[in-house]
């Protein structure tokens, strides 16, 4: 499928800039749903009466199926037509988030949630598809970067508004704030878009590739969810689940590198600079992500914050990045890529470290600065590494490579997640034996009855320095975690070669 433009197809200037609105909103508002629910998981477990470990299923289940649908996207557009799944996956967000917003139990919003991730998957690479096949190629440029605004905004822009609307208003509105716009983007696609529709074909598709794909990723996340609450591999249900997921994978690989049709295209794992850039990424992604997981819940559950000025704290990375997007995109073919991710990379790991020495009497500038300076690099690695990862593959695979780029990102938030909270647990209840062995309970217990505290409020007291200190040194230790694994990334990215053709980074979904 083409993504020139046909020779019939004419829109004036006006029709253009609506159009590329709609996309770059239909755009922003899946990217938005990654993270708008972070803050908001305190305020819904609170009001459905379950504990914030269950309540982040609301964004693993979203970011899973997004991973999920994401292989779909070619197979669909070239079946259904672009324009056709994009509105279809629109109007199914909607749906989607309505209910979502009506659910009353956190099963149902999971499900609920699943059904917003599969119907999200396809949105972000057809609407880069359909800007670049209506836009002339001088306009290119200028359409694709307002389209990676969107894409830098959401994840950052979520937990602000995601709190202002917690705080404000109910939890239920971050779902149904969707309808409007998706109802918006609906009929003006349906409007704008018709003359850039796509040509349609009967495909084979790899059902049982389809089915393996999401048999392992779904025992593999039930996995990494539930696992911190059973004691891991204690657990007859873990084994029997991590056991599920490898024989899964393992047959998934074999099925897809053997298919003539594969619903994921593995074989082009072999180009070396691929491999190295994707494992980069999401390496980077991971560790970037678990950062925007942990802050909010931490500061609105031990250090009373707001919701939305949790949010704000987080949010301070988007500032910058579109500052420096402007200059990464220009140098990205004039150096070798492979420097500037490494360096970016690198930095992103000094700023893991610096948030490794917070403490639980920080003030609000003290927790954003490294938001704020992680901001400068983020283009420099999430830009150079697309040019890394798609010069090394062949032009008839870009569309698979890119597919696999997203597939891979994607699946590294949803990892990131489970993993990350359970390092910050697990570590919550290391630092709290610690700091107890090394604590002098009577001493201080008679110096606050000299102060006239009763016995029952001193214990009350010391109970509650001792969870709040264990849980801001928990937080430091995941940090250090992250630090190391950003450290290491920045060294994965010298196993590929250096790119040796220019590439048109539009491709990546």
């Amino acid at each position: 499928m083409s993504d020139q433009p046909k020779p019939e197809m004419k829109f004036t200037s006006r029709q253009l800039a609506l159009a590329g609105l709609v996309m770059a909103l239909g755009n922003f508002m899946v990217v938005l749903d990654l993270t708008i629910a972070n803050v908001s998981v305190p305020h819904i477990a609170g009001n459905l009466g379950i504990t914030v470990d269950q309540g982040t299923w609301i964004i693993t289940s979203y970011a899973v199926a997004e991973a999920i649908c994401v292989p779909l996207t070619g197979w669909l557009t070239q079946r259904f037509g672009t324009v056709r799944v994009f509105t279809l996956s629109m109007a199914g967000f909607g749906l989607f988030s309505l209910l979502c917003g009506l659910s009353p139990t956190l099963g149902a919003i999971v499900i609920f949630r699943i059904g917003q991730g599969l119907c999200g998957g396809p949105i972000m690479p057809v609407t880069q598809t359909l800007m670049m096949r209506i836009f002339p190629p001088e306009r290119r440029g200028q359409a694709m970067g307002l389209w990676a605004i969107t894409t830098l905004l959401g994840p950052a822009m979520g937990p602000i508004i995601g709190g202002y609307i917690s705080d404000n208003w109910s939890w239920h509105w971050i779902f149904f704030i969707n309808i409007p716009f998706a109802i918006g983007c609906v009929v003006a696609a349906y409007a704008l878009l018709r003359p850039a529709e796509t040509p349609t074909a009967k495909l084979p598709i790899d059902l049982v590739g389809l089915g393996l794909l999401v048999f392992w990723i779904g025992c593999l996340q039930v996995m990494l969810d539930i696992g911190r609450d059973h004691d891991w591999f204690g657990d007859p249900k873990i084994v029997m689940l991590a056991g599920a997921a490898l024989i899964g994978f393992l047959l998934f690989v074999i099925w897809e590198l053997t298919e003539e049709h594969p619903i994921v295209d593995l074989r082009v794992f072999r180009h070396r600079g691929f491999s190295s850039a994707v494992a980069t990424l999401a390496l980077c992604f991971g560790a970037y992500f678990a950062g925007i997981v942990i802050i909010p819940q931490w500061l609105q559950t031990s250090m009373g914050y707001t919701a939305q000025d949790a949010g704000l704290a987080t949010a301070f990375t988007a500032m910058t990045a579109i500052i420096t997007s402007l200059f990464a995109a220009r140098l990205a073919n004039r150096v070798d890529a492979r420097f500037l991710v490494s360096g970016a990379v690198f930095w992103l790991g000094c700023m893991a470290v610096l948030r490794s020495h917070w403490s639980s009497g920080a003030d609000f500038w003290t927790l954003a600065l490294p938001q704020l300076l992680q901001g400068f690099a983020m283009p420099f690695f999430m830009i150079p590494l697309t040019t890394l990862s798609l010069s090394s593959v062949e032009p008839s695979e870009m569309a698979s490579a890119a597919g696999l780029q997203s597939f891979l990102r994607t699946m590294a938030v949803a990892m990131a997640t489970s993993i990350a909270l359970t390092i910050w647990g697990d570590s919550q209840r290391v630092m709290q034996n610690d700091i107890v062995a090394k604590l002098q309970p009577a001493d201080v217990q008679s110096q606050l009855a000299n102060a006239g505290f009763t016995l029952e409020q001193s214990r009350q007291m010391i109970a509650n320095i001792v969870n709040q200190e264990a849980v801001a040194m928990a937080v430091n230790h995941t940090f250090l975690v992250t630090a190391g694994v950003l450290f290491f990334a920045a060294m994965v990215v010298w196993l590929g070669p250096a790119p040796r053709k220019k590439v048109d980074v539009s491709a990546a979904h």
